[in-house]
């Protein structure tokens, strides 16, 4: 198939645009994406893509998905925004309360923003308020792991991996977090909580991803992690905030990973995956007692936040039909499926140049090679398969739909056995 001109909008706007995660100077020209159905991207050159990836982990339900769809477009014609200052509207409060009712204990108040990053700052400022508002002043300190990432913004840049993370340039400006390897080992438990003996008093939380460092390689860890955390905060009275941005939702096989520890976190935080891939919409969720911590006749005591486009009704409408889905269609089963297939055809790429580890759990598939010298070359390579699959750091992963067909996956892994084979 011949290539077809760019359009006009690419060729005038290019120019114009400032990239993620992309040296401009040496970046590839980005693709023109003018479709999106199921799993699959149409490029305006008329090629298409299957999406290894879902939009960066949020289309857990495929592109476009007639319900979302639908519901959208009737909360489009009645209510697109609205201020969620000093008023609320249905979807919110019907999706805060769908939330708390899905996850587990009492988390039962919901601070709705619109990304994960915002969430997890909003976490990070109430478990900062809560010492605070109980006269608790030396304890405003987050302690978080190796190989964790919590956003981009300058408060969760200070809780990623400060050496092995994105951020390191910031490391001057960035307020002093303490920073422990997860407990995954007698060595590594022992190095935890002796410095949690040293830190305890000036600690208020405890941040993780669970069961996945997403962002830091898809690095996997057992359970019982979890509940070592969960088993050290309320030994030193301090607050467990769970970072379920990428986990929710069903990604790890159940519909939130903390599920898997039996825990119950104090605070957990919510995107990606929230809308099914539609909209802008984060949510952190508190515990009674965190949220309780805030009531006071001190007009200080408030929890002083409030993004523009909080609750947005468009994608709180978008997040409900998502909920909608979960409860109506098999997706953790399909999840189950998907894991089986990614086991199944990716194994076969441990005994490949390079490759270190094969790794799968839930709908999401690792191949890890001892180096990976250009990422956006090994990239070109994919899309000449018809795959988009974005390799980072040392990984070649997928996290695809939960909706994707057997024959659009192994296009995907034999994508991947393909490239990594030549």
């Amino acid at each position: 198939m011949s290539a077809s001109p760019m359009p006009d909008w690419y060729q005038q706007g290019r120019s114009h645009i400032w990239l993620p995660y992309s040296q401009m100077q040496t970046a590839a020209p980005p693709l023109a994406a003018i479709g999106t159905q199921g799993s699959r991207i149409t490029l305006a050159d008329g090629r298409e893509l299957v999406d290894g990836v879902a939009a960066w982990w949020t289309a857990c339900h495929g592109y476009n998905h007639p319900h979302i769809r639908e519901a959208a477009s009737r909360q489009l014609a009645t209510m697109p925004h609205v201020m969620f200052g000093g008023m609320v509207h249905e979807p919110a409060l019907r999706l805060a309360q769908r939330l708390c009712a899905l996850l587990p204990g009492d988390l039962e108040r919901v601070f709705f923003s619109d990304s994960g990053s915002v969430s997890v700052e909003v976490a990070m400022k109430m478990a900062i308020q809560y010492r605070l508002n109980r006269g608790e002043t030396g304890r405003t300190r987050m302690l978080a792991f190796k190989g964790g990432y919590h956003g981009d913004t300058l408060g969760t840049m200070a809780v990623c991996d400060p050496e092995e993370g994105m951020h390191h340039l910031y490391g001057n400006t960035l307020a002093r977090q303490v920073i422990a390897p997860l407990p995954q080992d007698e060595a590594s438990s022992r190095e935890f909580h002796a410095l949690l003996e040293r830190h305890a008093h000036e600690v208020t939380a405890i941040l993780v991803e669970p069961l996945v460092q997403g962002a830091g390689g898809m690095l996997f860890h057992g359970a019982e992690v979890l509940r070592i955390l969960r088993a050290a905060a309320d030994r030193y009275d301090i607050l467990l905030i769970v970072d379920e941005i990428f986990t929710g939702f069903g990604r790890t096989g159940t519909l939130f990973a903390c599920e898997q520890a039996g825990i119950v976190p104090d605070i957990v935080t919510l995107s990606k995956a929230l809308t099914g891939g539609t909209m802008a919409l984060a949510a952190t969720v508190a515990r009674r007692h965190v949220f309780e911590a805030f009531l006071s006749d001190n007009p200080e005591h408030a929890l002083m936040h409030g993004p523009t486009f909080m609750a947005n009704p468009l994608a709180c409408a978008c997040a409900n039909a998502s909920l909608d889905l979960f409860e109506t269609q098999p997706r953790l089963q399909q999840v189950a499926t998907i894991n089986a297939l990614l086991r199944e055809q990716l194994e076969p790429c441990r005994t490949l140049p390079g490759v270190v580890d094969v790794r799968t759990l839930g709908a999401i598939g690792v191949v890890e090679m001892q180096a990976i010298a250009n990422p956006e070359a090994l990239r070109q390579r994919f899309i000449a398969q018809g795959a988009w699959i974005r390799p980072f750091r040392n990984i070649v992963y997928l996290t695809p739909a939960f909706t994707i067909t057997e024959a659009e996956l192994l296009r995907l892994t034999t994508a991947i056995h393909t490239v990594l084979s030549a």
